[in-house]
């Protein structure tokens, strides 16, 4: 196992990588895969690493099987064949891939919970409304949470999702009166982080060859609100 951490252009680093997948932290405001604009994606970026760390000639394959929103920085596993790609998406739809999530919150938050609630997206507007009971075309939706650690009124929660829908986490939280910092679409009044402050932070998955768990953390980010709880 390579555990040499490699960092490419716009601050992506390669965690873990084989002749079957690439494991790579996404930095916040990268795309997972390009939308047609010129804004830097993770797919077109590990694919140039590979060209060149490898000397490929000819067009690299690399599988991207899951996806974070734009905002959301986090651990990604990409697939470099195409049967690690169909291995690791089963994984993925029989929900035996575990992703966990950080962020920092708005608020003194206690202990530990699971929010319930319902969802549903405004499509052209590209924002979810909560509701706490069930109304037409909104979805069940639930997340556990846990509380690692309270600075200056903010609060670092750890948080495993039950449900996967769109802005679940941002939203969720909000409606509970506790938004993520930097979220502006969902309410947060502090103005001093750019970015959301959310991360996929830990990823465990079978390798999709070798048959074995294997779990990747990113360390906690640099810069406010993370440096407050490092």
């Amino acid at each position: 196992m390579d555990s040499k951490v490699k960092e490419l252009s716009g601050g992506v680093k390669v965690l873990y990588e084989d002749n079957h997948i690439v494991v790579a932290i996404k930095p916040a405001g990268i795309l997972s895969q390009s939308d047609g604009s010129s804004a830097p994606d993770m797919l077109t970026i590990l694919k140039a690493y590979i060209k060149e760390e490898y000397s490929k000639p000819g067009e690299v394959y690399l599988g991207l099987v899951h996806r974070l929103d734009r905002p959301v920085a986090g651990v990604m596993v990409f697939a470099r064949t195409s049967k690690a790609a169909s291995r690791l998406s089963e994984q993925i739809r029989s929900r035996k891939v575990e992703k966990i999530y950080r962020c920092v919150v708005e608020g003194v938050l206690e202990g530990s919970g699971r929010l319930e609630n319902f969802i549903k997206k405004d499509e052209e507007r590209n924002i979810v409304s909560v509701s706490d009971t069930e109304k037409p075309g909104y979805k069940a939706s639930y997340l556990d949470y846990k509380v690692l650690a309270v600075k200056d009124s903010l609060s670092l929660v750890e948080v495993k999702l039950g449900t996967g829908r769109s802005h679940q986490i941002r939203a969720q939280m909000a409606h509970s009166g506790y938004p993520l910092i930097g979220d502006q679409k969902y309410g947060s009044a502090d103005k001093r982080c750019k970015d959301i402050a959310l991360e996929a932070y830990k990823l465990s998955f079978e390798h999709p060859v070798k048959r074995e768990i294997i779990t990747f953390e990113a360390p906690i980010p640099s810069g406010f609100p993370w440096s407050l709880f490092a």
